[in-house]
């Protein structure tokens, strides 16, 4: 690659750009304020407790199933395109569509079915622990109407919900908003695998890299849902979950 050796003032010698490459001050990023909170809002450094839970990973490990990275993306593969995944990211949809429309009541609606859908008590534990946490979270560094609202509902509120109702009151997109939840999604699990399996860092980065289509395929899929899309057959990833409930030794907590 050709290397551009003319130095612009206030640079030093040394300093090297690739042809093409603008200075940052010459193209800023399109909604820098916006990708920064769901950078942060959806890291493992957000104090919604995520690193506690497996989502029925760990039963998946004890008995076998997930030994190999082919495994874990298997396993993320099908909760993305036939479970908790897919069905999160549809509830995230419809609940930054309410948000948006001011619709408060279509908000509470979504959030009391999303709470409802939930099929093992160790998950409806994992995703109401933490919608709570990050309603709480936000309120207290980020506040909007949207999540004023969802605490002032006193209902529960299952983390999607959350997710998908302070995207929309911070004016991000959806298509953002799915993107970087789902992220956040994979990221998780992959991250309890590593602890789990155990597989090494560059396993979790193959892993990660794998599933980078998919994530993005879903979270396109997903913005064009309504609420009638929500289903699933992922049943070996919700019976490992009911079977976790009675695990004898645990790390997660589902």
């Amino acid at each position: 690659m050709a290397i551009r050796t003319i130095m612009p003032m206030g640079m030093t010698m040394g300093m090297i750009i690739p042809t093409g490459t603008a200075m940052a001050e010459d193209a800023p990023l399109a909604d820098a304020g916006g990708v920064y909170r769901l950078m942060t809002w959806l890291t493992a450094s957000f104090p919604v407790g995520a690193f506690s839970y497996s989502h029925g990973l760990e039963w998946g490990v004890e008995d076998g199933t997930i030994r190999t990275v082919d495994a874990l993306v298997g396993w993320l593969d099908d909760l993305l395109s036939l479970g908790s995944g897919w069905n999160d990211a549809v509830l995230a949809a419809a609940a930054w569509r309410a948000s948006a429309a001011g619709d408060w009541p279509a908000l509470a609606a979504v959030a009391d079915l999303a709470a409802a859908l939930t099929p093992t008590a160790e998950r409806r534990l994992e995703t109401l622990s933490q919608g709570r946490a990050f309603a709480v979270a936000i309120a207290a560094a980020w506040p909007c109407a949207a999540v004023d609202r969802l605490r002032q509902g006193g209902a529960d509120l299952a983390y999607p919900v959350a997710v998908g109702a302070v995207a929309a009151g911070h004016g991000l997109s959806l298509g953002a908003t799915l993107l970087g939840y789902l992220h956040g999604f994979v990221g998780n699990l992959v991250s309890a695998a590593l602890r789990l399996v155990p597989l090494g860092q560059t396993d979790g980065q193959r892993a990660l890299a794998r599933l980078e289509p998919l994530v993005r395929t879903t979270a396109g899929h997903a913005a064009a849902t309504t609420l009638d899309d929500l289903g699933g057959a992922a049943w070996v990833a919700d019976i490992a979950s009911m079977n976790h409930e009675t695990q004898y030794t645990r790390l997660f907590r589902s």
